[in-house]
């Protein structure tokens, strides 16, 4: 055999055992350290802010850390405390209005019942029952199985809502203590930020460096850039539909807003999930053939807004392709369920970020040749 082959087939094997390696390191130690990656992570959100405080403002660094944490924690705290707020009064008159609603549809089912429609159709089936008592035991039968069929689906359904609710209580303080770590840790990150680069940075070769410094200067570009799209794309589609649920003078305008932008990070269905049940029920539920009409216009105001934006959104913001978006969120999808929603499309920008810093080129020479070309 020739020698070259032999060599490149064993560095082939010696590079799929690191990443082998890795991939399993990553697997097993991310489960034990994920709370300082969320703290590295907001310590790297936070350090332009902390730059201003401590170079502009002559802070002490340890004071420019506490006053961005405090001013960020702040302002998650109000705007989450308004969200709610509003959200719960609106959430307390839709339960009045479904309440009302309720009780005009007893209402109409009483009347229903007393009709003598309905008494007609009561006695032509004991008719029935009469001349046919054999059917009269299958029915009662077949009532009776779709009963214990109901009630089991209840317990279910009933169960599944108590487990929630169990797991979510016995979780808070898991996430009370999460919290406090993830805040400690980007506290401590934060202030030691540029000892702790200088300290890594020292260990590895300059080769290593200027790697790593373009690697890290692409994914914060494109992982930044990334939630920065989503942002903008949800924000304008719940703006777009608070304002126009407003025009038409929709209740609860705000919440359904929030919700169908939520509804948008779906894939596929997006916001049609929420818009094109609500659109079939106005007009042969309700028959509001208005309102029908303003929420088709609306719902196709949305499409094309979206058509039009998510392109250069994610172009500018990103500079990742919208197909190859696209199929990165079905795979993760797939694979991981809908955090895969995520995954996927950081997976992409992840290795989008190590193709342009030639990582898999100085790899495959590696194998060639046995060294990276330069």
């Amino acid at each position: 055999m020739n020698p070259k082959l032999v060599h490149q087939i064993f560095r082939g094997i010696w590079v799929s055992l690191i990443v082998f390696i890795i991939g399993l390191f990553i697997y097993y130690v991310t489960p034990l350290i994920y709370p300082f990656l969320f703290g590295w992570l907001l310590a790297f959100m936070l350090n332009p802010l902390v730059g201003i405080f401590h170079y502009k403002l002559r802070f002490p660094r340890w004071l420019a850390v506490t006053v961005s944490m405090l001013l960020f924690l702040g302002g998650m705290i109000t705007a989450i405390t308004l969200l709610v707020a509003n959200i719960v009064v609106e959430l307390g008159s839709l339960a009045d209005t479904l309440q009302e609603q309720i009780n005009e549809w007893v209402a109409q089912f009483n009347v229903f019942i007393n009709s003598t429609t309905f008494q007609d159709i009561i006695e032509r089936i004991n008719e029935f029952f009469e001349n046919n008592p054999k059917y009269q035991e299958t029915v009662n039968n077949n009532l009776s199985s779709t009963a214990g069929s109901i009630a089991d689906v209840s317990k279910l359904v009933i169960g599944y809502v108590f487990d929630t609710l169990k797991k979510l209580l016995t979780s808070l303080p898991n996430i009370a203590t999460l919290t406090i770590i993830v805040l400690l840790a980007t506290f401590f990150i934060n202030k030691d930020w540029y000892q702790i680069i200088s300290r890594y940075s020292g260990i590895l070769s300059d080769a290593v460096v200027k790697t790593s410094r373009l690697i890290r200067t692409d994914l914060q570009k494109a992982l930044f850039g990334y939630i920065k799209a989503q942002l903008i794309l949800v924000s304008m589609t719940a703006l777009v539909v608070i304002i126009g649920l407003l025009v038409l003078r929709v209740p609860y305008a705000i919440t359904i807003g929030l919700l169908t932008g939520l509804a948008d990070l779906m894939p596929y269905l997006g916001t049609g999930a929420v818009m094109v049940p609500w659109i079939l029920y106005v007009f042969f539920a309700q028959g509001n053939i208005y309102l029908g009409i303003g929420l088709s216009v609306l719902y196709g105001v949305i499409l094309i807004a979206r058509q039009i934006m998510e392109p250069k959104v994610l172009a500018s913001s990103v500079g990742l392709d919208p197909l190859a978006t696209l199929i990165a969120m079905f795979v993760g999808l797939k694979l991981f369920g809908l955090g895969g929603l995520i995954v996927g499309p950081v997976s992409l920008v992840i290795f989008s970020a190590f193709y342009r810093a030639r990582i898999f080129h100085d790899i495959a020479s590696y194998i060639k040749k046995g060294s990276a070309s330069e």
